[in-house]
């Protein structure tokens, strides 16, 4: 299966709730933009290059001409640069969006791209025994706590 991250709040919330171990051991191709991998900060960088060399992780350099195609997406202006590259990448690729922002799902929706966000990984990790269905109860209240304290210091 493959899979295009697009907010590096999905990574951010991974590597906050010590499940990127678990999350690469999933039976999923994952792909994102250089984009979306330069938002993150140089802790999450270097743990992420270690799935890059092991061929887990997939980080796309989009050229010019890639750019100029994503001028005909009818992209809203709401979605940031690094939302439109993973959007492109994942019709490109054939791949699902994994993403918690609405408007991001919104428009994968409109497009026919498969969409999901951290309550999809949950249960695949549950589904593909990476974790235990007992603990994703305290995942799902983590996950909600990290979200709550990240959109608190927004404000």
């Amino acid at each position: 299966m493959k899979l295009a991250i697009t907010d590096a709040c999905i990574f951010i919330d991974l590597h906050l709730l010590d499940l990127v171990v678990p999350f690469f051991e999933l039976d999923i191709e994952v792909h994102t933009s250089l984009d979306v991998f330069n938002e993150l900060n140089e802790e999450q960088r270097q743990l992420l290059s270690a799935y890059r060399s092991m061929d887990k992780l997939t980080v796309h350099i989009l050229q010019q001409s890639d750019r100029e195609a994503m001028r005909g997406f009818g992209f809203p202006r709401s979605l940031s640069e690094m939302d439109c590259t993973v959007l492109y990448l994942a019709e490109r690729l054939d791949a699902m969006v994994l993403s918690s922002d609405k408007v991001v799902r919104n428009f994968a929706k409109r497009k026919s791209i498969d969409y999901h966000g951290m309550l999809w990984i949950f249960d695949e990790l549950v589904r593909q025994e990476r974790i235990g269905a007992a603990l994703t109860d305290t995942f799902e209240i983590s996950c909600f706590t990290v979200n709550s304290i990240r959109y608190e210091r927004v404000l």
